[in-house]
């Protein structure tokens, strides 16, 4: 791992997608990469768009993952193409299916590390929550995911292979567009998503592409931490919709919770919202904020953060959510009443604040239990998995777990 020039964002090295056997994965590759890696084969140059355009379309509109499905590309270029490339997704090491119709995905990578991504079905809409990287660097303290040490970045392929997997298991690729179930998608898995600006934005891309997957920038919101210096520039160069990660609402709480607010203070971070290109009252800007027993739920936040978000003048809502306690935390989810509270405070201000409802309960869809529960597995016990298909899903029944949320 390195860090740029100006000591703000931590960089991994980049990895080539090579498969087992010296091909290239598909998964991940951009238009003019896909065009430039067929050239390379031999394609006719007359014929690289085009070989390109269908090739795009099955992968990303139809979710094809053998050449031959492919039944409009000559048989001579579908040879080329199985002879120097796969379409491969990551491995699934274990899938599990809440009562209330959360999936959440354990994901094993090329390399053997792991992250989550959590689909959660609402009455409207189908969200799924997308990691950005292996472990996290943030270390924020009420987070499960921040216990963790960071590993590296995810590439744009990997990134989009958990839309892909999603996708294949809610059987969506018979209709790609009509009556889909993954109707949204946050980046608020595992990681800080501007610390991959460069994954994150290929990914999305290749996500809202209008020949493929074809999900609108409006369906799609980006969770930071507050990572200053890239915040405009996401909104500039992806479009998305912005969350930030709040919390509280007094620098030294937050510092003290959120080590990144000693880089990036609140006064930074809410000039940022401020600053975010295509925020709007019709487009607003969403602040999450965990409510913490004694740290950050008291009335006074509360007409602090009303008059905060009046201050910079933000078109924003605010999201209050139960904290999820975890095995070794300190901190305590706020009574309810004084959650209520909390909102209707804020309500009266003249601001959104639903209290967002606990989902994946039984299953524990908090981002970074299912991956802390991995760890755990000896290295025999991973090693036969690893050998083995991929597992049915886990149906599991209902618990006394703690509630979950997904947040980064």
């Amino acid at each position: 791992m390195q860090v740029t020039p100006n000591g703000h964002e931590p960089i991994i090295s980049p990895r080539l997608v090579i498969d087992a056997d010296g091909k290239t994965n598909l998964l991940g590759l951009d238009r003019e990469e896909l065009k430039t890696v067929i050239a390379e084969i031999g394609v006719p140059e007359k014929q690289v768009r085009m070989r390109a355009n269908q090739v795009w379309s099955w992968v990303y509109h139809h979710g094809v993952t053998s050449f031959d499905d492919m039944s409009n590309v000559s048989k001579d270029v579908r040879t080329k193409l199985a002879e120097h490339f796969v379409i491969k997704r990551p491995e699934i090491v274990e899938a599990q299916y809440s009562n209330d119709g959360t999936r959440k995905y354990l994901i094993r990578f090329a390399d053997g590390n792991e992250a989550e991504a959590v689909y959660i079905p609402e009455e409207d809409r189908g969200t799924l929550c997308v990691s950005s990287q292996v472990g996290c660097t943030l270390n924020c303290k009420f987070c499960h995911t921040g216990t963790m040490r960071l590993v590296r970045n995810l590439t744009a392929g990997e990134i989009v292979a958990q839309m892909m997997i999603a996708r294949d298991d809610l059987d969506e690729w018979k209709n790609p567009t009509a009556g889909r179930r993954v109707t949204n998608i946050v980046m608020m898995g595992m990681g800080e998503p501007l610390y991959n600006f460069d994954n994150v934005k290929k990914a999305l891309e290749i996500i809202m592409d209008d020949q493929g997957i074809q999900l609108s920038r409006r369906r799609i919101t980006l969770s930071t931490s507050g990572v200053v210096p890239h915040m405009e520039r996401c909104g500039t160069e992806i479009g998305v919709n912005l969350a930030v990660s709040l919390h509280a609402v007094r620098d030294d709480v937050r510092s003290e919770i959120m080590p990144i607010n000693k880089k990036y203070s609140l006064d930074q971070v809410l000039t940022a919202c401020a600053n975010y290109p295509g925020a709007h009252n019709a487009r607003r800007i969403t602040f999450e904020y965990a409510m913490l027993k004694g740290v950050n739920d008291s009335d006074a936040d509360a007409r602090e953060l009303v008059r905060l978000i009046r201050k910079y003048k933000l078109p924003a809502k605010v999201n209050l959510i139960p904290f999820n306690p975890w095995p070794g935390t300190v901190y305590e989810c706020s009574d309810w009443d004084q959650i209520q509270r909390f909102s209707d405070i804020v309500y009266e201000g003249g601001i959104s604040a639903p209290i967002r409802t606990p989902r994946g309960r039984d299953i524990m869809a908090a981002c970074g239990q299912l991956k802390s529960a991995s760890e755990k597995k000896s290295k025999a016990q991973l090693a036969r998995e690893a050998d083995a298909a991929v597992p049915a899903p886990v149906h599991v029944e209902e618990s006394d777990s703690a509630l979950g949320w997904v947040t980064g």
